[in-house]
């Protein structure tokens, strides 16, 4: 460990042209004390460590001094592209990589260029979770993460429903979804003709990595992969149907108020607008409670024609609306 904070320090004075021992000790997640040691161990081994005593003082290399050490790991190449994704990188146990990654490009680069990475953070981040709701890193996600990495199969037991199910996989990859963790990952055959699927990793209870590799697909795209299994599961889960019409407001506002593709298709399909500048749409949704609760948000810019129960439930709310807003004074100001 020693050995790693050593050669990051050099990597963190190699790209700047001091810092002070408080900045080095923030670094490295270290005392002071450690920093003055670290240093003079440095200087003891030939790398040329100059400190500067004083309030203005720091450590600072001299003498154009460049270290080798500039080279990346394969972790670190990896993690590197990932170092948009902070929360994601240590949420996986990669953000040690990622850091010296930057650390060793931050080096290499010219002086002139050695603010990228800070000007860059400081135009663009990433914040993956919904709002009002407070993510939760699965307790497993490091391990699968490691035999993703590593090309190695695992032996998953899986929450399905009301019992627990044990699966042999091969992890191809992680999806973050809205906060979510999910694995896209094979059955594990001796055929290697599994089929690909995917799993919520908060429901697996316990992974187990073996020491053998797997032969990867490598046909196997993951963002497409994902991107026809979400509108698989998008699709799968609406299973009715309603007929509505439209105010020119609730048009505009139903792709944010359903699923977007099922409104923009919905709405690809309707007849033109009726005398009263309403479009009749015919929507597909999960069923009729879900239903109930998105369109309600739409307010007085939808009306429910189909099914007779949706319209009856919309109906029992407007007078209940109405009874409210009868009083249009109930304060009596």
């Amino acid at each position: 460990m020693r050995a790693a904070r050593l050669i990051k320090m050099v990597l963190l004075l190699q790209s700047r042209p001091a810092m002070t021992a408080a900045e080095l000790a923030r670094e490295l997640e270290v005392s002071e004390r450690t920093v003055t040691r670290d240093a003079q161990a440095l200087s003891e081994a030939g790398v040329p460590v100059y400190a500067e005593r004083g309030r203005a003082g720091g450590y600072r290399l001299i003498g154009g001094y460049r270290t080798r050490l500039t080279g990346l790991a394969r972790g670190e190449a990896e993690a590197l592209f990932l170092s948009g994704v902070p929360g994601a990188l240590r949420e996986m146990g990669l953000e040690d990589a990622a850091s010296a990654a930057r650390l060793k490009v931050s080096a290499a680069l010219l002086p002139s260029l050695r603010d990228a990475s800070r000007t860059a953070a400081q135009r663009f981040h990433l914040d993956a979770p919904n709002w009002f709701r407070e993510p939760r890193t699965p307790e497993l996600l490091p391990v699968v993460a490691d035999a993703v990495w590593d090309d190695r199969p695992v032996t998953a037991r899986y929450r399905r429903g009301q019992e627990e199910v044990v699966r042999e996989l091969e992890p191809y990859g992680l999806v973050l979804k809205a906060g979510v963790w999910y694995l896209c990952a094979r059955i594990a055959r001796a055929d290697g003709g599994g089929a690909f699927r995917v799993y919520r990793i908060d429901r697996f209870t316990a992974v187990e990595a073996g020491e053998e590799r797997f032969e990867r697909d490598d046909g196997f795209d993951l963002p497409a992969f994902w991107a026809e299994r979400a509108e698989q599961f998008a699709r799968s889960i609406l299973r009715a149907q309603v007929v509505v019409r439209l105010s020119a407001r609730g048009v505009r506002a139903l792709p944010h108020a359903v699923d977007a593709l099922s409104a923009r298709e919905a709405l690809e399909a309707a007849d033109a607008p009726d005398a009263e500048g309403r479009v009749t749409v015919t929507l597909p949704v999960e069923s009729e409670e879900v239903a109930h609760t998105q369109l309600a948000g739409l307010g007085p810019e939808v009306e429910v024609l189909a099914p007779v129960t949706l319209r009856e439930r919309f109906a029992r709310d407007a007078r209940r609306l109405a009874g409210l807003y009868a009083d249009a004074d109930p304060a009596g100001t």
